[in-house]
């Protein structure tokens, strides 16, 4: 079953809800104020099935002024319009508003509906068929097709019903392989059932039982039950009008206007920038003004910040503009919006969002230049262009949360020569000429590092990271390692591949004049100062030596002025091994081994260490 979604457009009292009633059979006015004043004041929601697999489902929206808020907020889901002009007011105030609003959201294709047809004669008919076809002139209405209906006597409504069937047919189907997001455009609550919202699905699909996050913020629900259509459903799919059942604290706080997504995967923004429209008919719009915006079943406070120049964007104009919106909302680049005075609220223009994480502090001009890449670069520029600003990259999870992309569109992504990426442990892309530039930046310190210190092996990665890569994923520094041919890692150490420990003579005789001072003295060991004083080189370079001594294994450090030669501590492993599951105490240990309580108790600590000895209260037991 194929799922569209029409959307009723046109001036209030046009006949839109009769309309959708003699169509479908279903009465969208649900509230008593709007059968008391017989008009449209809340969104009301109709289907109709069209050929065996189509089905269509009609979002009957008002269009009092005072009501238009409602009507956006059912407006961003539609695929095409059933635009209505009553055959005998032509066109009125709301009805240019509304046709204004199908146009700024991107609508591309509808059917006009001339009603009230009874009520006129032919040549009032025919008179108003010559407005309509000259005010959808240059739209994306015109051409479409025109039928002129009585709800009140069923003219008509067979032909329409044809041509809503064609325009439906062309609809491109939504995607419901992307990600989960319902806009929702009513939440209330029935005794005995709990939170219900509802909305059209714009893509994903959701299903009984999973968990879903609430935008702003990001209370999590439980969904227990699925209506599409008013019927009872396991999954809702993209482009389905859905009800949603919702268990899970704070369910009371769910209101029109939020978005419902996979848990994790979104955060709502208070900055867009965006690519914008200012209508012909409105006033020119200044810099920080005050507006509306509405995105979704959104409607937002927000100042505009022009981007390109100080001067106020002129009636029919396009610019790049900034909205700093006063509480945040969830927006993905692509998705479109309207804009409404402040003062008087009328509708003024509208655009697209190109960026909802802008960096702060660019100039005019670099803050318009990149947004001409974001507006007119494929999804590879425009992913370039997030990684490139970040200064290590950036993950998979930050990349769909800006862009909404898919997990395997990023894998895609990662295979372009302008990224260099990282598998795991999460996917990791990084700009090609950025991750060179750190390659270097490493060497330059490696390089650096040999010369001040010729007898160390290397770095340690902690040190290169904490200096270099401060920031930076721990994977990245790995990374960098692996793709470079001229460095290398031992372990923790880095070090470029060609550098190699050469000793001086006088240095290869201190080293074995330390190595065999611990040697001889066995487990009576002598104080280290007085070792290396005694090595034939100047301290520094003792100190230095001493350390290589102890990272190649031939001396072992026990505490902190403590070294053993390894033959002492086999020694002492040897005498041990033939106590094995005997408990013994400190005393005991000293009586064995000679030494005396300042070497037994750090002795017996290393041992512990080592899983030789096994601490139980004040005594021991050899493992």
């Amino acid at each position: 079953m194929r799922n569209v979604i029409a959307g009723t457009a046109g001036h209030i009292d046009h006949g839109k809800t009769a309309l959708v009633k003699a169509l479908t059979g279903i009465d969208t006015d649900r509230l008593a104020e709007e059968k008391r004043r017989g008009i449209s004041i809340e969104l009301g929601f109709a289907h109709l099935r069209l050929g065996g697999d189509l089905l269509v489902g009609f979002v009957d929206v008002p269009g009092h002024e005072r009501f238009v808020k409602n009507m956006l907020a059912g407006a961003g889901g539609i695929d095409f319009v059933l635009f209505v002009i009553a055959a005998d007011e032509s066109i009125k105030p709301q009805t240019r508003e509304h046709f204004d609003i199908c146009r700024l959201l991107g609508v591309q294709r509808g059917v006009v509906a001339l009603t009230k047809a009874d009520l006129v004669d032919a040549e009032i008919l025919d008179l108003a068929r010559l407005e309509a076809e000259e005010f959808v002139r240059g739209s994306f209405l015109e051409g479409a097709p025109m039928v002129a209906v009585s709800s009140a006597t069923g003219a008509g409504l067979e032909e329409l019903r044809e041509r809503l069937r064609e325009a439906a047919a062309g609809v491109a189907s939504k995607e419901s392989s992307r990600h989960f997001r319902l806009p929702v455009d009513r939440a209330f609550s029935i005794h005995g059932f709990g939170s219900v919202v509802t909305g059209t699905l714009i893509s994903g699909a959701v299903k009984v039982e999973q968990e879903v996050e609430a935008h702003p913020g990001g209370a999590r629900f439980r969904v227990r039950g699925i209506q599409v259509h008013g019927d009872s459903a396991v999954e809702a799919l993209a482009g389905q009008r859905t009800a949603l059942n919702l268990a899970g604290t704070g369910a009371s706080e769910l209101a029109r206007g939020m978005t419902l997504t996979h848990p994790g995967l979104f955060r709502a923004t208070q900055t867009v920038d965006c690519r914008f429209q200012l209508l012909a008919s409105a006033k020119p719009l200044k810099h920080r003004a005050p507006v509306h915006f509405h995105a979704g079943a959104a409607e937002v406070v927000a100042e505009a910040r022009l981007l390109e120049s100080g001067e106020a964007v002129e009636p029919g104009g396009e610019a790049l503009v900034r909205f700093l919106l006063r509480e945040p909302a969830l927006l993905l680049p692509g998705d479109r919006f309207i804009v409404r005075m402040f003062s008087p609220v009328t509708t003024i223009g509208g655009g697209v969002a190109l960026d909802i994480d802008p960096p702060v502090g660019l100039r005019r001009a670099e803050a318009g230049a990149r947004l001409k890449t974001l507006s007119e670069g494929t999804a590879e520029d425009q992913a370039a262009l997030f990684v490139r600003e970040a200064p290590f990259g950036l993950g998979e999870t930050a990349l769909v949360a800006r862009t909404g992309l898919l997990s395997r569109e990023v894998a895609a992504l990662s295979r372009s020569k302008r990224f260099v990426a990282v598998e795991e442990p999460q996917r990791w892309l990084i700009d090609a000429r950025r991750f060179e530039e750190l390659a270097a930046r490493i060497r330059g310190v490696l390089k650096e590092f040999h010369r001040s210190n010729p007898l160390l092996p290397g770095i340690s990665k902690e040190q290169l990271r904490s200096q270099e890569l401060a920031g930076a994923p721990p994977f990245l520094l790995d990374a960098l390692i692996r793709a470079a041919r001229d460095i290398a890692a031992d372990g923790e150490t880095v070090r470029l591949a060609s550098h190699r420990v050469t000793f001086k003579q006088d240095e290869e005789e201190a080293l074995g004049r330390i190595e065999a001072a611990f040697e001889r003295a066995g487990l009576q060991v002598p104080a280290t100062t007085a070792v290396l004083a005694a090595a034939g080189v100047e301290a520094a370079r003792a100190r230095t030596l001493l350390q290589i001594l102890l990272r190649d294994r031939r001396l072992i450090r026990v505490g902190e002025d403590l070294v053993f030669h390894p033959s002492a501590i086999a020694s002492v492993k040897g005498l041990l091994a033939g106590r094995k599951g005997r408990r013994f105490t400190v005393p005991e240990f000293k009586d064995w081994t000679g030494v005396s309580r300042k070497y037994a108790i750090p002795l017996l600590e290393y041992l512990d260490r080592e899983k030789v000895t096994r601490r139980e209260g004040d005594a021991r037991v050899v493992a």
